[in-house]
């Protein structure tokens, strides 16, 4: 699957918080969207998910205008995982998961077998299933975040939008679920997913697109995300560094010189 966004400009009402945004995902690829609070990254995401209007250009999916879907097929072709979720009863997590495939059935219909298999998959893949029965706000913040990202797998998107999958997360589970992002990335899926953390993007992004009040660019990391920029946009002085992990691979870093 390719999403194109062309010439994009969005925001609410008579509020444009975003103008002439170009840049695509395609299968396999992970985007990652870096900026500062408040620049639009959430209200990026809610427009291409069709929660806001698009106040101009084009958002297209394997050349289709995607303002000529239904919601139906929104939800099963784009995944979401939100920043967080706690949903108003203690459902467990297998029932979360199985919320994925409310695309599929019809009003008032219960999950078919085949539904219910497709949730169990989608906590095999993400090798959660010792989880399966456990109450959905009993568990930890990270294995949260992992049932989330399981139940956008049981809708079989072909892309994923994710908003901060690592927020409210420890070291540990930030580098867990960076881990099953870039698997998923490996089997296929496209992702595009917004993060606080440059060191995110060096990890697992194949291109950052780097959004400011004052403009917009994207490429690979590397390039993008300089100590240069990265003073720009966020205001602060950072140094990049770059270590060696064994097997010839290195990491690059961004390192905050605080003053």
């Amino acid at each position: 699957m390719k999403l194109e966004l062309c010439g994009v400009d969005c925001g609410y009402r008579d509020r444009t918080v975003l103008r002439g945004l170009s840049f695509t995902v395609s299968s396999s690829e992970i985007v990652c969207l870096l900026g500062p609070n408040g620049v639009g990254k959430t209200t990026l995401f809610k427009t291409v998910l069709g929660f806001l209007k698009l106040q101009g250009g084009k958002i297209l999916a394997d050349g289709e205008d995607v303002r000529t879907w239904s919601r139906k097929k929104y939800a099963r072709t784009i995944g979401y995982v939100p920043q967080s979720h706690t949903p108003p009863f203690p459902f467990t997590v297998f029932d979360v998961v199985a919320m994925g495939r409310t695309a599929y059935l019809d009003a008032f219909a219960s999950p078919s077998q085949k539904d219910l298999d497709i949730a169990e998959e989608a906590l095999e893949a993400l090798e959660i299933t010792h989880l399966r029965d456990r109450i959905y706000t009993e568990i930890s913040g990270g294995e949260r975040q992992m049932v989330l990202i399981a139940r956008a797998l049981a809708q079989q998107p072909r892309l994923l939008v994710m908003d901060e999958p690592t927020s409210n997360l420890d070291f540990g589970n930030q580098m867990r679920v960076l881990a099953q992002i870039k698997r998923l990335a490996e089997k296929g899926m496209g992702i595009v997913m917004t993060s606080h953390f440059p060191d995110h993007a060096f990890l697992c992004a194949s291109r950052v697109a780097l959004l400011s009040r004052e403009g917009f660019a994207i490429g690979p990391p590397d390039e993008i995300l300089t100590e240069q920029s990265l003073r720009k946009v966020y205001g602060i002085d950072v140094k990049i560094t770059t270590t060696e992990v064994g097997n010839g691979r290195t990491v690059r870093a961004c390192v905050p010189v605080l003053q």
